[in-house]
């Protein structure tokens, strides 16, 4: 994958190993599903070649999905009735895929309107995976604007590498020249991600990788980018968020090409408390003038898979914003 690599970093590096690690053959599922979901252009949007798998393992028939379309307006109808309909509809979905022993919970935020909708527990901390390299950028750009730091080229050329490509050595390299554990305090004052915690208990102490926040916490760090940033900062989080590679394309991504979506992703494969699953978070924005703030969260249910749980997410925000279902699925069959 060179580059283009947006797992866990624990999982690449032997110098960095969780007390319980997750088999090597998992860890080459991760690599080679590349963020479990490619996407195709379909009339005049972009929706995902779904990645199959359900609970329990079982995949969706050829040619079918596991949700409803979408509601569609009426006559009778306001864009605000449509809005309720669509959200009843993602609260639905969402409630028939969380079942025992999963975590799925969504926030979007109407920044023309100032409300938001929630739905699932958004305040339990879950593994942050690499949507934590959105508030790293963040905090960079905000420093540098403050003259507090100077970036060099290849500071900025691992800057885009981590937006775009989710680059792990990037990450560890950014990470280290700009404050390491400290800069989790910043993220908490200056970004509102109060449950953002390292979490206890891995040989190399505090690092980027082992770390948990709330669905809350990065619809406050999405909120944050986007009103509070300088505005050649947040032209410059916006596009790299715009352009991320395929590996990425997915969860927020699902609004829709209509809808010019953008999103920094996260996918790992943990073993905690909670048992041996996957991670599948995606915060983001959509809409004209990045009208709506997004973040979903799935700590996916032990026994299933990731192409179970790109596909779930990616689902709650098609149905939020009225995309249709797909007309194919593709269930990727990775190696290890």
């Amino acid at each position: 994958m060179g580059g283009q690599r947006g797992g866990s970093h624990r999982y690449r590096r032997s110098g960095r190993r969780r007390l319980v690690l997750a088999s090597a053959g998992v860890v080459l599922v991760l690599l080679a599903a590349g963020g479990g979901v490619a996407w195709w252009r379909h009339g005049s949007g972009t929706e995902p070649k779904r990645a199959g798998g359900h609970a329990g393992g079982a995949a969706p028939a050829p040619g079918r999905t596991s949700r409803s379309p979408s509601p569609k307006p009426s006559k009778q109808c306001d864009a605000d009735c449509v809005r309720q309909q669509r959200y009843a509809a993602a609260r639905k979905y969402m409630d028939q895929h969380a079942a025992t022993n999963a975590y799925l919970s969504v926030q979007i935020t109407d920044r023309t309107t100032g409300k938001s909708w929630q739905h699932g527990p958004v305040t339990h901390p879950g593994w942050t995976a690499s949507t934590i390299k959105l508030a790293m950028a963040t905090d960079i750009l905000r420093r540098q604007r403050a003259g507090e730091v100077t970036l060099s080229d290849a500071d900025r050329t691992d800057l885009a590498n981590m937006l775009n490509f989710s680059d792990e050595n990037a990450s560890d390299r950014l990470w280290q020249r700009y404050g390491g554990d400290a800069q989790l305090a910043r993220f908490r004052d200056v970004f509102g991600m109060s449950g953002l915690h390292f979490v206890p208990g891995f040989t190399d102490g505090t690092y980027w990788g082992f770390v948990k926040c709330t669905t809350e916490d990065l619809s406050h760090l999405m909120t944050y980018v986007l009103t509070k940033t300088a505005p050649d900062d947040r032209a410059y989080l916006v596009s790299a968020m715009r352009g991320v590679a395929s590996n990425q394309q997915w969860g927020v991504w699902a609004a829709g090409h209509d809808q010019q979506p953008g999103d920094k992703n996260g996918w790992s494969f943990e073993t905690d408390s909670y048992g041996k699953h996957w991670v599948l978070n995606s915060v983001g924005f959509a809409g004209p003038d990045e009208r709506y703030a997004v973040a979903i969260m799935f700590q996916v249910q032990p026994h299933s898979t990731i192409a179970y749980g790109t596909h779930t997410v990616s689902d709650v925000v098609g149905l939020l914003f009225g995309v249709p279902a797909p007309a194919r699925i593709t269930v990727p069959e990775p190696d290890g």
